[in-house]
This record gives C-alpha cells, sequence and structure tokens, in this order.
C-alpha cells in the first residue's frame, strides 16, 4: 500500500531541517504557476462530495512532482504521500478542495463558488507537495498530504479518517491553513482556541396559535446569543478585532439562528466553550416549555469544537516571526469566526497539530472580500506563495525527530489535541 510510511529512528546525530532560504528559492520558481493553478481550481467550482474534476488536477500534479498517489479516498479525496531521503516523523498536511453551495453564500447565491478559499487552500498545499519534492534530498521523515472533500458539509474529514488513512500512514500530527480577513501576508495563530462545533433543535408547537406562536419562540430563543450576526462590514471589522482582544467580547459567546417555520423553530447555535452546549440547550428548553403543547428534540450529538493545542501554535507563531518578521503574526484570543466550524477539529482529536489563518486581505479592499462566505470574497493572490514558503518551512522542520532538534525536550510539539 503506498501509504506506509517508513517511521525508523534517525542515526548519527541530528542534521539540519531544510533551509528557508532553499524553499524560498523554490518557490520563487513555482509561484507564477501556482497562482495560474488556482485561477484553475477557481474557474471549476464543484460542490461538498463532487469534487471530481480538483481531484483529477491534484493527482496529476502530484505525480507529476514524483509522489505515491492514492484517489478515492472518502469520496474524492486525493493522499499523496512524499519520503524524505533521511530518516524521521510522519507528519500530515490537509487541504479541503470544495466549493461553497449557493445557500451557504451570504445572501444566496445561484451556483457553488469559492468563496471560502479552498482553492487557495488546495493550491498552497500543492505548492508545499511540489517544494519539498525538490528538496527531498534535505528532508527528514514522510510527509502525508491530505486533499479532503466535502468540509463545507463537515462530511470530509470523518470520510477520509474511516478509511483509514491516519492508521495507515502512522501520522503523529497534523497542520491546516484557512483564508482569513488578515491583512496579505499576516498570519493568525490559534493558540488553545480554533472554531465552535455546532448543536441543532428543533421545536414543534401545537394549537390554534401555533404559526404565531412559533415566531414568537424563535425570537424569544434569539435572545439567547451573545454576539449577532454581521450586518453591515463594519460589524465585520468589530468582530475580527474583538478575536484578537484578549479576554474580550468573544472569549464566551453563544451564536444563534432561530427560524419559525410554519408550526416549527428550527434552531442551529454554536458556542464558546463547548461546555456550554448543555446550558444553551437547557435555555432552549425552558423557552420553548412556557408555550403549551412545544415539543423539542435535538436531532444530533454537537459536533465537535476545534480545539488547537496551545503549545504547538505557539512554536509555529515563534518560527512565522523569525523567519517572515515580528509583525507576520496575530495572536487569536477567541474561536473564530463565531458562525463558522471546521471539521478538521476531528484529526485534532485524534492527534496534535496547528490550524492558522492565512491572511488574504489585499491593502484598502473591503472585508468582505477576505471573509469567507461573502459574494464578493476575492482574496489577494500573492498569499499563495506566502504560505507555501510559511508552510514548507514549517512541515519541514516537523518531520525531524524532537531527540535530533539541538537544545529541545524529549517532548517538543508533541502536546495533545483537544
Amino acid at each position: 500500500m503506498v501509504w506506509r510510511s517508513a517511521g525508523r529512528a534517525v542515526a548519527g546525530g541530528w542534521r539540519e531541517p531544510v533551509a528557508q532560504g532553499a524553499v524560498d528559492a523554490e518557490v520563487a520558481c513555482l509561484e507564477r504557476g501556482l497562482i495560474e493553478m488556482r485561477r484553475e481550481i477557481h474557474r471549476h467550482p464543484e460542490m461538498p462530495g463532487q469534487e471530481w474534476r480538483t481531484a483529477g488536477v491534484v493527482a496529476r500534479e502530484l505525480r507529476a512532482a514524483g509522489l505515491a498517489v492514492t484517489t478515492g479516498v472518502g469520496g474524492h479525496g486525493v493522499v499523496g504521500v512524499l519520503h524524505g531521503s533521511r530518516p524521521g516523523r510522519t507528519v500530515a498536511y490537509r487541504a479541503d478542495m470544495d466549493a461553497v453551495p449557493p445557500k451557504d453564500i451570504v445572501g444566496g447565491g445561484s451556483a457553488p463558488a469559492h468563496v471560502c478559499g479552498h482553492d487557495i487552500h488546495t493550491t498552497v498545499a500543492l505548492g508545499v507537495a511540489q517544494v519539498l519534492a525538490r528538496l527531498r534530498q534535505r528532508l527528514s521523515g514522510t510527509v502525508v498530504f491530505l486533499f479532503q472533500p466535502a468540509e463545507e458539509t463537515l462530511a470530509g474529514a470523518r470520510a477520509v479518517i474511516d478509511a483509514g488513512v491516519l492508521e495507515r500512514t502512522g501520522v503523529e500530527e497534523i497542520h491546516a491553513l484557512h483564508c482569513g480577513p488578515f491583512p496579505v501576508g499576516r498570519f493568525a495563530v490559534t493558540p488553545g482556541y480554533g472554531m465552535p462545533g455546532q448543536d441543532k433543535a428543533e421545536v414543534t408547537l401545537t394549537g390554534p396559535d401555533a404559526h404565531d406562536a412559533a415566531r414568537r419562540l424563535a425570537a424569544e430563543i434569539g435572545t439567547l446569543a451573545t454576539v449577532p450576526l454581521p450586518q453591515t462590514p463594519a460589524d465585520i471589522e468589530r468582530i475580527v478585532a474583538d478575536a484578537q482582544t484578549p479576554n474580550g467580547p468573544l472569549a464566551r459567546f453563544v451564536a444563534i439562528r432561530a427560524r419559525a417555520q410554519e408550526a416549527k423553530v428550527s434552531v442551529s447555535y454554536r458556542c464558546w466553550p463547548q461546555e456550554r452546549y448543555t446550558e444553551v440547550r437547557q435555555g432552549i428548553r425552558r423557552l420553548a416549555m412556557s408555550h403549551a403543547g412545544a415539543g423539542v428534540s435535538f436531532p444530533t450529538e454537537p459536533f465537535p469544537a476545534m480545539l488547537c493545542p496551545e503549545r504547538d501554535a505557539r512554536m509555529l507563531a515563534h518560527r512565522l516571526r523569525r523567519t517572515r518578521g515580528r509583525d507576520a503574526v496575530t495572536v487569536l484570543h477567541a474561536a473564530f469566526p463565531p458562525f463558522s466550524g471546521e471539521d478538521f477539529a476531528l484529526y485534532l482529536d485524534q492527534i496534535p497539530g496547528t490550524y492558522t489563518f492565512l491572511g488574504v486581505r489585499a491593502p484598502g479592499a473591503p472585508i468582505t472580500t477576505s471573509y469567507p462566505h461573502y459574494p464578493d470574497f476575492a482574496p489577494d493572490e500573492r498569499a499563495i506563495g506566502i504560505g507555501v514558503r510559511a508552510m514548507t518551512g514549517w512541515i519541514a522542520q516537523r518531520t525531524h525527530r524532537a531527540q535530533d532538534l539541538p537544545g529541545v525536550s524529549s517532548d517538543y510539539g508533541l502536546s495533545g489535541g483537544s
């Protein structure tokens, strides 16, 4: 099976990881082609679970770079494995490939569109694979690239995990980038935070005034929210600022959508920390029971929140400041965005890793051009090369075993997930 990792111990002392200068030189040669590749993917957005064309592009590029490739993983997922020439650790890098369905575009859309940046994510991952393949002779360990389907429906990560990829490759940790509303060239790390999970409720009302009662109840449930949905660009700017504020308004929050449809109320909500689900469920039940004959159900268990290990995120921030400059990193002090989730949470439930926002906001551009799911989402393409440079160096560093890094304790970077 092409997924198998060597997993040998390093002998003969520490060897220097792939130099950032060598990475930067390779990216400079590839950058223009990567931008064209992103544009090709962008022109052909595919619904979650229907990413056959994008998967074909990914498989073609990985094979051309010399990786061992497996397709059809968890649907249209693609796994590429790159073995370095030196023994080391096995590290995964994940990118999502699907586009945003029309119903999930702010204001609605007529067709799926890449307004969440998954075309950027896929391109950055391909760039990392290409650069590391060119530097294979200097690379330790094994890198496993996971190109995942169906992130928008929170189904793809589970499908990839259930396909046995993590066990078969022996992956020890996993990393990912996501486009974010930060200035191009800046990264936002998430130590001890991540993204909220999601829970849903259904309330059914009876009686001659059930329709009116449903509307009243939807409004009442809405009062449980501590953070409202943004209505203007200024609202989004405030949310982004709050996420960077220690102990700020988003350190603990509840975000709720409650919609009345005839005699029913459909509720979808997110909260932080995850343990608040119990409190929110009790609040929904209490409000519903104030209406005679109301029935409340919670169809599924809450989808888990994504919690990023603090130590790993801080180590990445240290590296980024050293290689990109001190102003290249901001630290998030809240789960962000408060209205979105990520099935990357399922990977971090099993192995440690990092999840970092890649700034894609062009100078002077409205914030909606860099905030996911807005119809005018238009990321600055310079972020592609920036992301490839940063993640290639980081992944190359992580494939070294802890005991082979000078002056580092044996548990370097291996703090557990959520």
